[in-house]
């Protein structure tokens, strides 16, 4: 079985076509992928990690051509940070790959099962949604991250990468491909969008009834775009405004190592922490302040907080709404545990929130009352990830109410039917 021709040069299609036929290929290798075991599944996974790992000097070839071209096109520091790929970073893609792998089969799985009276027995079990469309930006790691985790729950997964990680992309499909075809799996399970053409962003969008669901993953004008113009259901977050509020009865120390983890581990990251909050009462909060400076921090803060170091500079009113996804803090000052809550639920994105503190009732509050998709007690924000939450990978954050919220995994991409089992009733 060959795997996928990533030539956009040899594309004649317009648009809607092209996504009309990746999709139909898409839907018939969704089709051989549910005839495949769990065994058969995790063992295609397996494969393709190990394509990865065997194709680690091209991909990291393909990925310097990215970072060249994103440096020579003025990407941010955040943005390329997200883009580049190492010995390291890679590694860590194919042991996600294999973490999925050795995940439990969502498929089949039986939620649960009633009899009625008439002796009908119902039961609701897990399938797969069926075709996920994928529109990402800069992270050539969603590339794996998303062919696994669709494959494993029995999905076909069509994948529209950004423009600044195309070589990365690339070459990480065609390991992944390669793995695959190498077990007699269906490639076409995992396809790439051949071309960078932004109007093939705008067909898959409006590809009902071709296109099950829709996840983005980028900036937020990008998912704006996709929640406005989709015809096809969305699976989303718009950005990552994430909270850390150290309370007054938070323990000195750990609420330094919190905020420096929560802000400065990775920057460039939805779980990174944007705002923090220190209560008015809490004795150390200049001390955090300093250590959050001195680590490299620029900090923007209302006027208490702004008395706490006078290298703190003034916060805007858009600085409580920005995700900076970079080494700039918005700091605020509050007076306990009832402003902090009026000050997350004003402003926060309702990703990850989370409070420092040995008070286990105003824990159970915060916990309580942030209407947030991920919220935390004593631990940086920056744990907001699937594959901390032991899921192996994530597809994503949806922070709505409905389908999933949290890191999307395995039992995220799956619904569900009902099956009936009768012995002839029929409805009087």
């Amino acid at each position: 079985m060959a795997t996928q021709t990533l030539n956009p040069e040899t594309a004649q299609e317009t648009p809607e076509a092209l996504v009309a036929r990746m999709a139909a290929a898409g839907r018939a290798a969704q089709r051989q992928l549910a005839l495949l075991s769990d065994a058969d599944k995790a063992a295609a996974l397996r494969a393709a990690a190990a394509a990865l790992r065997e194709d680690e000097p091209g991909i990291l070839a393909a990925n310097a051509r990215d970072i060249a071209a994103g440096e020579a096109n003025g990407l941010t520091k955040a943005m390329l940070d997200r883009l580049k790929l190492d010995a390291g970073r890679l590694a860590g893609i194919a042991q996600a790959v294999d973490q999925v792998a050795g995940l439990a089969d969502p498929v089949g799985e039986v939620i649960d099962r009633s009899q009625r009276p008439n002796g009908l027995v119902l039961t609701r079990v897990r399938v797969p949604i069926g075709l996920i469309g994928i529109i990402y930006e800069s992270r050539p790691n969603v590339t794996a991250d998303a062919a696994a985790l669709g494959f494993r729950s029995g999905n076909a997964v069509l994948l529209r990468g950004g423009s600044e990680a195309v070589n990365s992309n690339r070459a990480i499909l065609a390991a992944l491909s390669r793995g695959l075809a190498s077990v007699g799996a269906p490639v076409d399970a995992i396809q790439l969008v051949p071309t960078q053409d932004r109007a093939v962003v705008g067909a898959m969008l409006t590809a009902a009834g071709a296109i099950d669901m829709i996840v983005p993953r980028g900036g937020k004008s990008l998912v704006a775009r996709v929640q406005a113009d989709a015809r096809v259901p969305v699976l989303a977050h718009l950005d990552g405004i994430c909270h850390t509020y150290v309370h007054v009865a938070a323990d000195r120390d750990m609420a330094k190592a919190v905020a420096l983890n929560a802000k400065m581990r990775r920057t460039g990251i939805c779980g990174a922490m944007e705002t923090l909050l220190l209560d008015a009462r809490f004795p150390h909060n200049a001390e955090v302040v300093t250590a959050l400076i001195e680590a490299g921090c620029e900090l923007r803060g209302d006027a208490r907080a702004r008395a706490l170091d006078p290298r703190v500079q003034p916060a805007t009113d858009e600085d409580w709404g920005t995700e900076y996804l970079d080494a700039i803090l918005s700091v605020a000052v509050v007076d306990g545990l009832d402003q902090a809550l009026d000050h997350v639920a004003r402003h926060s994105s309702n990703h990850t929130d989370a409070i420092v503190t040995a008070d286990d009732a105003a824990a159970e509050r915060f916990l309580n009352q942030v209407d947030s998709a991920i919220v935390m007690v004593n631990a940086s924000t920056q744990f907001a990830d699937g594959g901390e939450f032991g899921l192996g990978a994530e597809i994503g954050i949806a922070t709505g109410r409905l389908h999933a919220r949290g890191p999307v995994a395995l039992e995220g991409l799956t619904t569900y039917k009902w099956v009936v089992r009768g012995t002839g009733q029929t409805r009087p």
